[in-house]
C-alpha cells in the first residue's frame, strides 16, 4: 500500500492543479505578445529634434520679444510728445492773439491800461488767506523785485 499512497486522490489533484496552471499560464503568454518600450527609436529622435528646437529659438524669441516692447514704449513715447506738441501749437495760436495777450499781461504782470488805476485787494475773505503773508507766487511781481533790491541792500550794509 505504500505506493498507492503516492498517488492518492490528494496527490493527484494536486499534480493536475499545478499542471493546469502551467497551461493556463503558457497560454496566457503566448496569447500576450511580448512588451515593447513605448519610446520607439524614430521618437527618440523626434523629441531630441523639438528639444534641440526650442534651446535654439528661446534667446531669438527673448531678444524678439524684448525688442517688442522697446518699440511700443518708444511709441508710447513718441504719441505723448506729438500731444504736448499740439498742446505747445495750440498756446502759441493763442498768444499770436492780441487779446488774449493782453488778458495775460493784465493777469500775471498786473499791468493797467493809460488811465486806469490798479488795486490789488490783499486778505480778502473769499481767499482763506486772511492775515497770511503770500508767498512769492502769488504776490505781483514788482514786489517780488523790491524785495529783492531790498534783501541785497541788507545783506551789503551787514558787511
Amino acid at each position: 500500500m505504500p505506493a498507492k499512497e503516492r498517488f492518492s486522490t490528494t496527490t493527484r489533484l494536486k499534480l493536475l492543479g499545478e499542471q493546469a496552471v502551467l497551461r493556463v499560464s503558457e497560454r496566457v503568454y503566448r496569447a500576450r505578445p511580448p512588451r515593447r518600450s513605448r519610446l520607439t527609436g524614430r521618437a527618440a529622435v523626434l523629441a531630441l529634434v523639438v528639444c534641440s528646437l526650442v534651446v535654439a529659438l528661446a534667446y531669438p524669441m527673448r531678444q524678439y520679444i524684448t525688442q517688442r516692447a522697446d518699440i511700443a514704449e518708444q511709441q508710447q513715447k513718441l504719441d505723448d510728445t506729438k500731444d504736448r506738441l499740439e498742446k505747445l501749437r495750440d498756446e502759441k495760436a493763442r498768444w499770436q492773439d492780441p487779446d488774449y495777450a493782453r488778458r495775460q499781461i493784465r493777469e500775471r504782470l498786473h499791468y493797467v491800461n493809460p488811465g486806469e488805476k490798479g488795486y490789488i485787494v490783499r486778505g480778502s475773505a473769499g481767499d482763506g488767506r486772511r492775515g497770511a503773508d503770500p508767498s512769492a507766487a502769488d504776490r505781483p511781481w514788482y514786489e517780488n523785485l523790491l524785495d529783492g533790491i531790498d534783501a541785497a541792500d541788507a545783506a551789503s550794509a551787514t558787511r
